[in-house]
């Protein structure tokens, strides 16, 4: 089993950037996190280090372990985050008061800068108008965070709002709307920022839904 992360190392993956993964230290922590495959360092200037999936996981891991499985074998919800602990994008339906509408705005913008700026750094040819690995890799929480980016409303935040959700397909997510128009809006915003949309209707209850996935070219 690998060894776990020193406590110094530990507070440089904790202190990542909570979109993007975007690493600062030393240069002898950074070097150290690279060697343990926690890390890596970017080809192209300014050189900046971000997390692997494996820094990924350590980041989102409690500090203690994960806890025990109940002897049942249920599976139990994972207890909440503090607020503003970690950067969060909202799907939509999330429980619980989130912070002040000016502190949300300053962080969602904060977040969505940090993306453009992954897409700068991990796309071949550092565009930016169109999505990156990662966001492939983290298909709601993307597309969420690019419609609260461009001021579109979660669901139960105070009201109606969008609900975006994992469907089966591949790379693909269903973006929920309460109407035409807001769902309109949403396909105009998902499209802006580098999705393929297209709207369809369930077949049970007839309401209209969005699939979205992001754009490789």
């Amino acid at each position: 089993m690998a060894r776990p992360p020193t406590a110094a190392q530990r507070r440089v993956i904790d202190a990542a950037d909570p979109v993007t993964g975007r690493l600062r230290g030393t240069e002898a922590q950074l070097a150290a996190l690279v060697g343990r495959g926690l890390a890596f360092r970017h080809p192209r200037p300014p050189h900046a280090h971000f997390l692997t999936p494996a820094g990924h996981r350590i980041r989102e891991a409690a500090p203690d372990g994960p806890a025990e499985a109940p002897a049942d074998g249920s599976a139990e919800a994972p207890p909440p985050q503090p607020a503003g602990a970690v950067f969060s994008a909202r799907a939509g339906g999330e429980d619980g008061p989130g912070p002040p509408p000016a502190v949300r705005a300053r962080e969602v913008h904060s977040a969505w800068q940090g993306l453009l700026e992954l897409r700068r750094m991990t796309n071949r040819d550092g565009a930016t108008e169109r999505p990156c690995d990662w966001e492939r890799a983290h298909l709601v929480p993307a597309a969420a965070l690019a419609l609260e980016a461009a001021g579109q409303r979660p669901a139960g935040d105070g009201g109606e709002g969008y609900r975006v959700r994992a469907t089966p397909q591949p790379e693909a997510v269903a973006v929920h709307a309460p109407d035409g128009a807001a769902l309109e809006a949403c396909a105009a915003v998902l499209t802006a920022a580098g999705w393929q949309v297209g709207a369809h209707t369930d077949p049970r209850s007839r309401s209209r839904y969005l699939l979205a996935s992001p754009r490789r070219a």
